[in-house]
């Protein structure tokens, strides 16, 4: 098939992780996996660092000699148990991870890694560690993209995607279709109107990436407690949707922003809908609406 595909089944996994346990976590992953793939998943998306759960790498009880024992190559076990899945139902799966490299084993990343078919594909390292996060992981300086049937997919990580619109903006501007929110939002419990302040901040933020870039997002958040940290889940494929008019309007294809039931959620999404109009050669001006070269000039 020589030919870019529009139609795919997209599925996100709201995750609870199991805290500090690598061994259970990464038993959970290659099951959740397993039983989207039977159900015809062609991607499957995880949440941020949920091979061990997201306290365990911000936590000031675990000293950092610690921590970079339970990070891992992407030559790993835990992505080599991953890519075996992939391989076998020749599926995208696509989770999260703190990666330490082989030539520097004091450095970490949060980071989430893209298998597939072929095996490990490569890592997108989060660009904008949010605060506690700065004390322990490098911060990546490389955007991601992926090539796959369906053209490139994109990946950001939770901050990247909520406060840094410049990131997903610059997928667009590549190809991508398909943009990937491997997530760890907190549910502030036990404040009050701690549901409504998660749902004001994640829903909403998702839904702009969407009106204004008009792209698909598959978002995975952890879901129940973690460690100390109660998680929102939320995990949702959400993209354009046809309408009688011009403007761009959000569907919930699969998942609920407020759903915190741990589990798989799957769609087949249309990616042909997620016209590319700010970047194309269109309308009155006969040439793109998005203007890089003139935004580098304001900096």
């Amino acid at each position: 098939m020589n030919y870019q595909r529009d139609v795919m089944n997209a599925a996100v996994v709201n995750f609870k992780p199991d805290a500090g346990n690598k061994k259970n976590n990464l038993k959970r992953i290659v099951e959740f996996s397993i039983a989207a793939a039977k159900r015809g998943a062609d991607l499957v998306v995880f949440p941020e660092l949920c091979l061990t759960g997201y306290d365990y790498f911000v936590s000031e009880k675990i000293e950092l000699s610690e921590k970079l024992a339970m990070a891992e190559t992407i030559e790993g076990p835990a992505c080599t148990s991953i890519v075996e899945v992939a391989e076998k139902y020749g599926i995208y799966i696509v989770f999260g991870m703190a990666e330490k490299l082989e030539d520097s084993a004091k450095l970490i990343y949060n980071s989430a890694i893209a298998v597939g078919p072929k095996g490990v594909i490569g890592s997108y390292r989060k660009i904008h560690p949010f605060d506690s996060e700065n004390k322990y992981f490098v911060k990546g300086d490389t955007p991601f993209l992926f090539d796959t049937p369906w053209g490139p997919i994109s990946i950001g990580i939770c901050y990247d995607t909520y406060q840094f619109p410049e990131l997903m903006r610059y997928y667009v501007s590549k190809g991508s279709r398909l943009y990937l929110n491997p997530t760890a939002v907190i549910e502030e419990i036990p404040k009050e109107g701690s549901r409504q302040a998660f749902l004001n901040y994640y829903g909403p933020t998702l839904e702009y990436g969407v009106l204004c870039n008009t792209i698909f997002v598959a978002s995975a958040n952890l879901t129940g407690y973690d460690d100390t940290s109660y998680f929102g889940g939320g995990s949702a494929v959400i993209g354009p949707k046809i309408t009688p008019f011009f403007e761009t309007d959000v569907a919930y294809y699969a998942g609920d922003k407020n759903n915190v039931q741990e589990g798989v959620y799957l769609a087949t999404i249309d990616l042909s809908l997620a016209k590319r109009r700010l970047m194309d050669d269109t309308g009155a001006a006969a040439e793109p609406d998005y203007r890089p070269e003139l935004y580098k000039k304001f900096i």
